[in-house]
């Protein structure tokens, strides 16, 4: 068996398939890893019981690109690191004058509301805690755990390299998606930052984690662990630094290593 302590994921892309689902064959090897697994995902609050709903207990998470650190068993934010008012109105400011047709949005209450533009697509979620904005400055009126900015023309990896470029080291800027979506966390906070403040407070270091990921997002993340492994499906900048590599999401290939791994 070898010498990991914890397992750490992402999801969208990696633990779970096209469909968003986890697969029997995942399901039934995340069942017999012998050591914790923590879920490191984009993803806020809300949208956590999509997975939780599918498997036999919750897990540790770590949301909002580290932003939030969630023990779902006492339903209870363990630490929040948002961005502050006074940088959410430096950065939309910047946001506005350098992208012409940016739309704008930001995770609020932990992740547990999304307040967002008119401008903005609302591709899926439908409810009570999504709601558009009437003035712009709501976006700022409160911290937020994630800022998002979108354009409808840009290339996905043109625009992230121009929100950094923009932002500078006033804030960490990382996408997920495969469209023009840049995700903007205060300074500092990555996936891994999340990671390790959770792994010191279990007694668990850096070597001792094996950690999957699909998109730039993961790359703090995989640099991070012990062993970095990236699907088959990730993205090439993501490969780059990886240390190893698996099967795509579709074919089980985070649930394919850790039975390797783990001699299940």
């Amino acid at each position: 068996m070898a010498d990991f302590r914890l397992v750490a994921s992402d999801i969208d892309g990696t633990l779970i398939n096209s469909e968003r689902r986890l697969s029997p064959r995942t399901l039934d090897v995340l069942a017999r890893v012998p050591v914790p697994v923590v879920i490191v995902t984009g993803r806020p609050l809300r949208w956590l019981d999509q997975l939780f709903e599918q498997l036999p207990a919750p897990l540790p998470a770590i949301c909002a690109n580290g932003a939030v650190i969630y023990d779902p068993h006492a339903d209870e934010v363990l630490r929040a690191q948002p961005l502050p008012v006074d940088l959410l109105l430096e950065v939309t400011k910047r946001l506005r004058d350098a992208v012409p047709d940016v739309s704008l949005a930001v995770e609020v209450e932990d992740g547990r509301a999304f307040l967002h533009e008119d401008t903005w697509t609302i591709r899926w979620e439908h409810d009570r805690r999504v709601r558009v904005i009437a003035a712009p400055e709501e976006l700022t009126l409160v911290p937020a755990v994630k800022l998002l900015a979108r354009s409808s023309t840009a290339d996905p990896d043109d625009f992230l390299e121009l929100v950094s470029r923009t932002l500078g080291d006033r804030a960490e800027a990382t996408r997920s998606s495969s469209s023009a979506l840049v995700e903007i966390s205060a300074a500092g906070v990555t996936k891994a930052a999340g990671l390790a403040w959770f792994c010191e407070r279990e007694g668990v270091t850096a070597d001792q984690v094996v950690a999957f990921g699909d998109m730039p997002n993961d790359i703090p993340l995989l640099t991070w662990a012990g062993r970095g492994v990236a699907v088959g499906n990730a993205h090439p900048a993501l490969r780059a630094i990886a240390d190893d590599m698996t099967g795509t999401n579709d074919a089980d290939g985070v649930a394919d290593y850790l039975a390797s791994l783990f001699n299940l």
